[in-house]
């Protein structure tokens, strides 16, 4: 089993590529290499290749990320299942991952949200779905303060608070602030409830 996200730049019509897209290589270089594990397509698309365990922290970091942008968003589908075919670039490789992934990524803009996933298992896909829209209440509301945070704490989740502060130049009170508006612990929350119903599926 591993996890394709398709995705797109939200609002990227009215920003020059070189605004994001090395916001968006950086990002993408440091999970897998181009074009095996991900490639950027169409102006503003892509598509990467993770293992399912990972799939929705790298997601909400992706989406963390773009946004530290200010305007910008993401959209993407996470599908989950098989690789049956491995080219050598990844808009050559197969699978049931691959068409999950399409599949429901074409019909985010219609249900007018940012994030879905798609499964062989219906049930799973159900409560994912559902948790996905109770935390996009708040993740699509992230200021660039909010997302930036988000990004430095899933990056590196041993740092604590005073470490941030530093990093920063911000007081650790201001850090806890922080977390507190982007909703960190319930980012957190959703990612452990994640790994824990992936694990039993």
């Amino acid at each position: 089993m591993i996890a394709v996200l398709t995705g797109d730049i939200v609002n990227s019509e009215h920003y020059k590529a070189s605004e994001w897209m090395v916001v968006l290589k950086k990002h993408l270089s440091k999970i897998g290499d181009a074009p095996q594990d991900w490639d950027i397509f169409r102006g503003d698309e892509f598509q990467l290749k993770v293992s399912v365990a990972d799939a929705l922290k790298i997601a909400i970091l992706t989406k963390a990320k773009i946004k530290t942008i200010k305007g910008l968003d993401v959209r993407m589908g996470i599908g989950l299942g098989e690789e049956t075919f491995v080219g050598t670039k990844i808009s050559e490789s197969n699978g049931s991952a691959y068409h999950f992934s399409g599949r429901i990524f074409e019909t985010l803009k219609e249900q007018k949200i940012k994030l879905a996933l798609a499964a062989a298992d219906e049930k799973l896909e159900k409560i994912l779905n559902l948790i996905l829209k109770l935390a996009l209440d708040f993740m699509d509301d992230w200021s660039v303060v909010s997302a930036e945070i988000v990004t430095i704490s899933l990056e590196n989740p041993n740092l604590q608070q005073q470490e941030i502060a530093d990093q920063l130049g911000i007081k650790q009170s201001a850090v806890s602030q922080r977390q507190k508006r982007a909703r960190l612990d319930l980012v957190l929350e959703v990612l452990t409830f994640y790994k824990d119903i992936i694990k039993q599926a």
